[in-house]
């Protein structure tokens, strides 16, 4: 198996005849999704998704794919085919389209309508080539044909991509579920076909290739919800994802069935749903779904509540919610339920929420204790059973984390995909198909471009890192005048300290010391404002940590008159 290397340079010109492929996310994190492709000097993406902020990353609002090793190449792009409608795999389009807004879109009816509902508030109008399963299209040099696969949205697909080089399958998300809510199976006939023609790469969905048998059932949470419903004597709350179409309409069948009105809370999730009823993918029986401001006009035990924060996003709605910041108050004898999976490094979150939920008197009915979420991602038996069907001649896992990745690579292996055809990547690494093996042939850039409200990509990893010392260890401001000719201090020291945990008063102890660090150094003829401030720096955060044991933000300002 071969694996990216940290002295990987830039890679060298593309091989005539050969395909490159260069993962911009999605390898190595769960999200931000995007892959491109390249042929005779053209470029074809398949998706472009946004990754969700951890702890670690205050203020931040989304995570994007680094778009910079094909911002100079814009106009080589011949299109984005978008797989699903999940926002890790089409969150990112609208930064794409704002740097060229013609791009065509390619993706399924549900796809497409919610990437509209999503550019719209960017005022950008797409161009969109509207496809479905079994569809053929040449996109520039790329001969695409989408496949039917089954995910936790309706409308997933799967792409198979042929060029020259050979023929490279995406799977996008996927799982085998085989009574699918929708009646919609992944096509595994149409995957045994493209076998026979010869499948050169398989890119394949790695997410829960740790997971042993096969995933349930959807239809499997029916009964559960069912037995929620019956037990809950006053309201019940849902949190989903806002694009989790099937999961919703299970909801809406339990409501229904036991005389329950059902209100949508949240801008996603209203503009969502309402796309998704008007499309006939959410069936709605007539007066099940109301507007949330008439709730009060309703029974406890008559309401039901759909809304986001199933991951614990401070300002989704379960979230506020919990802290007491919504206009829906939580009250004992409510029924919250946490319809889906917990994605890795939220965990705190959500069980801060939880907690908090619990605290006001909620029944939480989560994951980890009820079947109320089943995964929308193949597990090990089932792609097992996959590669057996796709026999592809080399496999490069997609869409997880290391272990994820590395675990799928296994599973290849065992299903005899010879191990030097076996690519372990990350973000950034780029992979030849040349002469029909893959290869990694060097990294471009692929890091992490911050969304901070109206700011893209200004936030940086040293931004963050000072974000974080204010957050957990506070701020010290220092202003001081200095002559600046003797160089004596005539103004100062003023010390003011906030969220580190230290009084004011306590810095008269260290005061004189900074003064006389201060005026020793001016005798020396140095009057320079940045020594000046590094030696502050310096005297008064020796003292803090000797102590207090604490490393806050010092601010020196040093005024020279």
């Amino acid at each position: 198996m071969s694996h990216p290397h940290p002295e990987l340079g830039a890679p060298p010109k593309l091989p005539e005849g050969g395909l490159r492929v260069t993962p911009l996310g999605g390898l190595g994190e769960i999200g931000r999704n995007m892959t491109v492709f390249e042929y005779g000097g053209r470029l074809l993406i398949v998706d472009c998704g946004v990754l969700f902020p951890e702890e670690e990353q205050p203020g931040v609002d989304l995570i994007l794919p680094d778009f910079t090793s094909i911002r100079d190449r814009l106009d080589d792009i011949e299109g984005i085919v978008l797989t699903h409608g999940h926002e890790d795999h089409i969150g990112g389009v609208p930064f794409l389209l704002r740097e060229k807004p013609d791009i065509p879109l390619i993706g399924s009816k549900l796809t497409l309508a919610l990437i509209e509902a999503k550019l719209q508030e960017h005022r950008i109008r797409p161009y969109t080539l509207e496809v479905a399963e079994g569809n053929r299209e040449r996109i520039g040099p790329f001969d695409c044909e989408f496949v039917a696969v089954n995910h936790s949205i309706p409308d997933a697909l799967a792409v198979a991509i042929r060029t020259p080089a050979g023929m490279v399958v995406h799977t996008g998300d996927f799982k085998m579920d085989q009574l699918p809510l929708d009646n919609r199976l992944t096509d595994l006939h149409a995957f045994a076909r493209l076998s026979e023609e010869g499948i050169d790469l398989l890119l394949s969905d790695s997410t829960n290739a740790e997971v042993p048998g096969f995933t349930p059932h959807e239809r499997d949470i029916s009964n559960v919800l069912r037995q929620v419903f019956a037990g809950a004597r006053k309201r019940i709350i849902v949190a989903s994802f806002a694009s989790h179409v099937h999961r919703i309409q299970q909801i809406l069948d339990a409501a229904h069935e036991y005389g329950r009105r059902v209100a949508f809370v949240g801008r996603s999730m209203v503009r969502n749903m309402g796309i998704a009823r008007d499309l006939g993918y959410l069936k709605v029986p007539p007066g099940l779904v109301v507007d949330v401001r008439t709730l009060d006009d309703l029974p406890d035990e008559q309401v039901v509540l759909v809304c986001t924060g199933s991951q614990g996003e401070p300002m989704a709605a379960l979230s506020r919610m919990a802290n007491r910041d919504h206009q829906i108050r939580i009250v004992q004898g409510d029924t919250v339920i946490l319809a889906s999976s917990l994605i890795p490094g939220n965990e705190t979150a959500v069980y801060r929420v939880i907690n908090g939920l619990t605290r006001w008197g909620a029944n939480v009915v989560h994951k980890g204790n009820a079947k109320v979420h089943v995964s929308g991602h193949a597990s090990a038996g089932e792609l097992l059973y996959f590669y057996n069907i796709c026999r592809p001649r080399n496999l490069m896992p997609v869409h997880g984390e290391w272990r994820h990745l590395r675990a799928n690579a296994e599973l290849g292996a065992l299903t005899g995909v010879p191990h030097d055809r076996i690519v372990i990547a990350e973000d950034g690494i780029v992979v030849d198909l040349v002469e029909g093996k893959a290869k990694i042939s060097g990294k471009v850039q692929a890091g992490y471009v911050y969304v901070d409200g109206l700011s893209v990509g200004d936030v940086t990893e040293t931004s963050l890192k000072d974000r974080r010392i204010l957050g957990e260890e506070g701020i010290i401001s220092v202003f001081v005048v200095v002559d600046s000719t003797t160089g004596k201090v005539t103004g100062g020291p003023h010390i003011h300290a906030r969220g580190s945990g230290i009084e004011d008063s306590a810095f008269d102890d260290v005061i004189p010391r900074i003064r006389e660090s201060l005026e020793r150094t001016g005798q020396d003829g140095v009057v320079d404002p940045h020594q000046l401030q590094q030696l502050i720096r310096r005297t008064l955060g020796k003292w803090v940590s000797d102590n207090y044991r604490r490393r806050p933000m010092i601010l020196p300002v040093v005024v020279d008159v």
